[in-house]
């Protein structure tokens, strides 16, 4: 039996959007699912028991700054990331190929992959499929990805077919070199940009590989959110319908939200956390800055009609002065609360799917959480 399996339980009526589960060798997730990322082996302040509370089934960790410390030798000697980090659900890390791009302002592309300098010491390092192969594998995670180029926004054709054909060749390369497939997944990454044909070319590729599952990566990265859905209303059917699709880097509730209409199962973001050590909070009427002055003295939680454990005891006020004052209970408090707010999202947009109104709970959404007519006018 396949380390990954994808069980499809309904179609919304209403949307075309999926409800499934994907089965992993720690257990089974509920998609559409977004899923906290645990950069470091760790949620940022968070305990692997508050993600539970929180019904976090499945999280992120990140295999180019775990290669770079502690170090995947250390992870495997502890029995790999589940037991080293103290999580018993299931895992995916990424390749690391989006950090080499993104961090290292010298780096150089060749076919066998790519040299660049740590972003921490400034030493000159290689990554290639098989260095990413050999580094996940020895991390233990349930799902792992594939090493591709993520190219810019915008790059011209010329450059993205040509990325795109090395993406696909490296593919390859990663699913000769991975060694324990019996207990891992691998997941292959459609590139593109914003080219139908070149997502069609990625696509065809990588089906033919026959991965347990595919990710569409390249999107969130600077793209208008109008050009994101269209590129996902051409990609998502050209993958396949039993297996699971994965949105890469994408955390905004009307992202999750579109992501999901258009056959998106999971999803991932640093935003979350991110902005809630900003001050900033998402609630069921749009983002809330805790840290603004107008909020010094109102004694409310962040979202009345919450019922996570920061909105069950704290208020405003509190949770302003603790940023305010640079302590990290605060940073901990609105993570958590922000964390919960998309968890709760997810979990509403299966029940949606399931009662097949999923386009009624996105209008009602959007005019809740503050998104004009024109944000939603294609649906």
């Amino acid at each position: 039996m396949a380390a990954i399996t994808y069980e499809h339980i309904k179609t919304c009526k209403q949307s075309g959007a999926r409800l499934g589960k994907v089965h992993t060798p720690h257990g089974s997730f509920d998609t559409p699912m977004f899923m906290p990322v645990g950069t470091l082996a760790t949620v940022k302040t968070l305990s692997p028991e508050e993600l539970k509370t929180m019904n976090a089934q499945i999280i992120l960790a990140n295999t180019y700054h775990l290669w770079l410390r502690p170090g995947e030798d250390l992870i495997k000697e502890a029995g790999g990331l589940h037991s080293f980090m103290n999580w018993d659900r299931p895992i995916l890390t990424d390749s690391g190929g989006f950090q080499v791009f993104s961090l290292s302002d010298m780096r150089n592309i060749t076919e066998e992959g790519v040299q660049f300098r740590n972003h921490i010491s400034g030493a000159k390092l290689f990554l290639s499929p098989e260095k990413a192969m050999q580094i996940q594998n020895d991390l233990g995670p349930d799902i792992m990805m594939a090493f591709d180029e993520c190219p810019p926004y915008p790059a011209e054709h010329s450059y993205m077919k040509a990325s795109v054909e090395r993406t696909s060749r490296w593919a390859e390369r990663c699913l000769e070199s991975h060694e324990r497939s019996q207990d891992q997944g691998l997941f292959g990454i459609v590139q593109g940009g914003e080219y139908e044909d070149l997502r069609k070319q990625s696509a065809e590729d990588l089906v033919s590989m026959d991965f347990p599952g595919y990710a569409i990566g390249g999107l969130s990265v600077g793209e208008p959110k109008d050009v994101m859905n269209e590129v996902l209303e051409f990609t998502t059917p050209l993958l396949p319908q039993d297996k699971p699709r994965y949105l890469m880097g994408v955390g905004s509730a009307d992202a999750l939200i579109d992501g999901a209409i258009r056959g998106v199962d999971m999803f991932d973001c640093v935003l979350p956390t991110r902005i809630g050590r900003n001050g900033t909070c998402m609630t069921s009427e749009g983002r809330l800055v805790v840290r603004n002055a107008k909020y010094a003295r109102d004694l409310r939680p962040i979202d009345e009609k919450c019922d996570c454990y920061t909105c069950q005891n704290y208020s405003r006020a509190y949770v302003r002065h603790l940023i305010k004052a640079n302590e990290t209970f605060g940073f901990r408090l609105t993570s958590y609360h922000n964390l919960h707010f998309l968890l709760k999202l997810m979990s509403d947009v299966r029940l949606a799917i399931r009662n097949d109104s999923l386009l009624d709970f996105r209008e009602t959404f959007f005019e809740q959480y503050g998104f004009n007519r024109a944000d939603a006018k294609n649906f």
